[in-house]
């Protein structure tokens, strides 16, 4: 089952808990002494999503040249457990927002830690409802997009962008946008809101982030799911199986590159190189008993087509990010809602480095540096 269709049952808890057909060759690890209490300034914090039912999402740790990692660190430092979903993780200043999505209605929150202990030091839980993504604007101030409380029917309702003042702890205004508000991308002065309701929502959302008001509202044909901004400064947008390159002042698209012509195949889980040009991706599908397969591929930003009969690595996987110091592709790996999962290391050419065991369903990778 592809990432956004899980992603959207699972708040519905209507999500069919399958085991992925991710290959069941995990590579083992050697074993180090795990990461001191406190020893949090840098290295590697892997979000894991857990399974929706049971509320035991997580944040991983690890310091980059080891091959063991602090499985939950919230709960070793502070006691205690997150209790739901993990949905993402930024810091502004000092300060650490994790997105926990709960299964029940009303108990989401952001819970903001100490960014270098993991301390706890304040939970929101008031116009916090189903967060999807955060993005520090400033030392002192964060956007979380809310998908806000679906309707009875399952279908979506306008969400919302909630800014986070953290002098405060407070959310001090809500940006209405389209519905099924998902990924943020900052640049410069500017947020760009994806959707991800693929019926009713199809805008790209532009919000100031020094008036936090709405700019503009850019209408695709389906879902929009900006990616990042490249080395030229361009912002790239999936909507179904195609890509776009928009110049981030103007709105206007430069670019169309299609991803193959099969429109069952997903491509999802889209990460930048650590030098902006190179953009990696998952291109999956579900066949008939909900299981997964594809693979993952790359190309450049200066590629007039996209290459997707040659795997980048032949296999999918539950999340993509590229390290920003090492280059490395770090891939997160799920066998099943019921056991931990791997942060899978990768060199810029596809080889593997190495694994990392983490939490149950990894989706996401944080990298810290001093």
């Amino acid at each position: 089952m592809n990432t956004l269709l899980v992603k959207t049952m699972k708040k519905q808890l209507l999500r069919i808990l399958t085991i992925s057909s991710i290959s069941a060759i995990l590579w083992s690890c050697n074993q180090s002494d795990p990461i001191p209490k406190g020893s949090y300034v840098q290295g590697v914090f892997v979000l894991n999503e857990g399974n929706f039912t049971q509320n035991n999402g997580g944040v991983s740790f690890f310091a980059r040249e080891n091959t063991t990692a602090d499985a939950d660190v919230f709960s070793l430092v502070n006691g205690n457990a997150l209790t739901g979903g993990v949905q993402g993780y930024d810091i502004a200043g000092d300060h650490g927002l994790i997105l926990v999505d709960n299964s029940a209605a009303g108990q989401d929150k952001i819970q903001i830690v100490n960014a270098n202990t993991f301390a706890s030091e304040a939970t929101i839980t008031t116009d916090i409802e189903n967060p999807r993504d955060v993005v520090a604007v400033t030392n002192d101030k964060a956007y979380v997009t809310c998908w806000s409380t679906l309707n009875s029917d399952y279908s979506y309702p306008v969400g919302y962008v909630a800014v986070i003042d953290l002098a405060t702890n407070k959310v001090t205004k809500k940006i209405s946008t389209d519905k099924g508000p998902e990924k943020m991308i900052f640049s410069k002065d500017k947020v760009f809101v994806g959707d991800y309701s693929y019926s009713d929502g199809n805008k790209l959302t532009v919000i100031s982030t020094s008036s936090d008001a709405i700019l503009s509202s850019i209408t695709f044909k389906s879902a929009p799911n900006p990616i990042g901004v490249d080395v030229n400064g361009k912002l790239w947008v999936q909507a179904g199986i195609e890509l776009f390159r928009l110049n981030t002042e103007t709105y206007a698209i430069e670019t169309t590159l299609k991803i193959g012509t099969d429109v069952t195949k997903t491509p999802g889980n889209f990460a930048m190189s650590s030098d902006l040009s190179t953009i990696y991706f998952v291109l999956s599908y579900s066949d008939a008993s909900y299981v997964s397969h594809g693979a993952t591929y790359k190309f450049s930003i200066n590629d007039t087509q996209i290459n997707v009969t040659t795997p980048f690595i032949n296999r999918i996987f539950s999340g993509l990010a590229v390290d920003p110091t090492q280059g490395l592709v770090y891939a997160a790996v799920t066998p099943s809602y019921s056991q931990a999962g791997y942060a899978v290391r990768y060199r810029g050419d596809g080889t593997l480095v190495d694994s990392v065991k983490v939490g149950v369903a990894p989706t996401g990778f944080y990298f810290k540096q001093l």
